[in-house]
């Protein structure tokens, strides 16, 4: 992989845990600035909101920019929006500052997407997919936990400075590192607008799409709430929160590094083994939410499972939208943030029902069963998820999901009958 995509990553890092880093620091936001909590937790709804509305329509208007340009715009604007929350002492500017960063997020997650799978070979989308998401579960692992360790000490303020800090080093690097466009990619030598929405048309990429929200959902729904399950039913104390919200973050990394290759050599076989896998542990971890030592096992597991089909998912559909190589990456974001917000408000409503708290497991067994369900019927009437392109050169490497390269497959992943 290239350099310049861990750098992107490092980035992205910043970005995951801005995202993530107001669930430890909106009791202290609440109390400095006199409101209540659940304004606070606006703060939240505030960068989801921006994030689905960004993804699709800030990727469509960065056609018009070279990709460098795009990626050094969204990021100074995310990085100057922190600055400007770290010093408010508003509570409409600092909400106003999550929506703005979130557009600004969603638009760089759109741009660095289309940017990495352009700087891979063709049949490497997967792992470079892969090395983008690698930053957001390191922002579970780490920058989520430091963010919190930092509110503790020093205010959560200083949590603001941080995530600005981090975004300096990524900066440089895009300006180091990144090709330069010579010229926007709206004129001729680049797909234009209205070619990107067209393309977008796929009803493999709807499906695809589709499938990545509602495990998106799944995977935020049990981890939005893991903090009452592990106090209130596993009988852990509030200290082991932190632990075993990195303990998932962990799992997650480790899942979407390791279906980085697998999800360009064999993604069906991924996706047909690992979503029922993931819907059966999110069933046993609802049935042994008291065991301890299990709780901790599986939430690792669960970690690993969730990212390894969600990150499969988002690259097929870049591979689904070869034609709209930017929109179709700020689709997949669109996608993955619809999930992320559906996610825990099903949870919150099971909560709110009285079902206690492992409902929240419940509700993401259930989205996992649901994309199941998807997943099957659109397997039965189409012909399955896009697959990368085969090299000519390693003739010998097959999979049931993909066509060999004798049979003319075309880049948007498409068999010729």
């Amino acid at each position: 992989m290239p350099f310049v995509l861990y750098l992107l990553g490092l980035a992205v890092f910043a970005q995951g845990t801005s995202e993530f880093m107001l669930s430890g620091l909106l009791p202290d936001i609440a109390r400095e600035l006199g409101i209540s909590l659940s304004a606070a937790g606006a703060l939240t709804s505030a960068f989801a909101v921006g994030m689905v509305i960004g993804a699709p329509l800030l990727a469509l208007l960065s056609l018009r920019w070279p990709r460098r340009r795009a990626l050094l715009a969204f990021l100074l604007t995310f990085l100057l929006v922190h600055v400007l929350g770290a010093v408010t002492t508003g509570y409409g500017v600092l909400l106003a500052t999550r929506f703005a960063s979130a557009l600004a997020n969603a638009g760089f997650l759109a741009v660095a997407l289309a940017t990495a799978t352009s700087l891979v070979a063709p049949d490497a989308k997967g792992r470079a997919t892969s090395v983008l998401l690698g930053g957001t579960t390191m922002a579970c692992v780490a920058g989520v936990p430091a963010g919190a360790l930092l509110g503790e000490l020093w205010g959560w303020r200083s949590a603001f400075w941080a995530v600005a800090l981090v975004s300096v080093p990524a900066v440089l690097a895009i300006l180091w590192s990144v090709p330069a466009d010579p010229a926007p990619r709206c004129v001729a030598d680049g797909p234009r607008a209205g070619a990107e929405l067209r393309a977008l048309r796929s009803p493999r990429l709807v499906v695809l799409l589709l499938l990545g929200a509602l495990v998106n959902g799944a995977t935020f729904c049990a981890f939005t709430y893991l903090a009452p399950l592990v106090t209130e039913v596993t009988g852990l104390g509030t200290g082991w929160v932190p632990a075993v919200l990195a303990l998932f973050g962990l799992g997650s990394f480790v899942g979407v590094s390791g279906a980085g290759r697998l999800a360009d050599a064999h993604p069906l076989r991924l996706l047909a083994l690992g979503g029922p896998a993931l819907l059966t542990g999110w069933i046993v971890t609802a049935l042994t939410a008291g065991n301890p030592v299990a709780v901790l096992v599986l939430l690792f597991a669960q970690g690993a499972l969730s990212f390894a089909v969600g990150s499969t998912l988002v690259s097929q559909a870049l591979y689904a939208a070869t034609g709209a190589p930017t929109l179709g990456g700020g689709f997949a974001t669109a996608a993955l943030n619809v999930g992320a917000a559906l996610g825990p408000w099903c949870g919150g409503a099971a909560l709110t029902a009285g079902l206690g708290y492992r409902s929240p497991l419940w509700v993401s067994a259930l989205l996992t069963a649901l994309a199941l369900v998807v997943g099957g019927l659109a397997r039965v009437t189409r012909r399955g998820p896009a697959t990368a392109p085969r090299r000519a050169a390693r003739p010998s490497r097959t999979d049931d999901s993909a066509a060999p390269a004798t049979t003319g497959e075309p880049a948007d992943g498409r068999r010729v009958r």
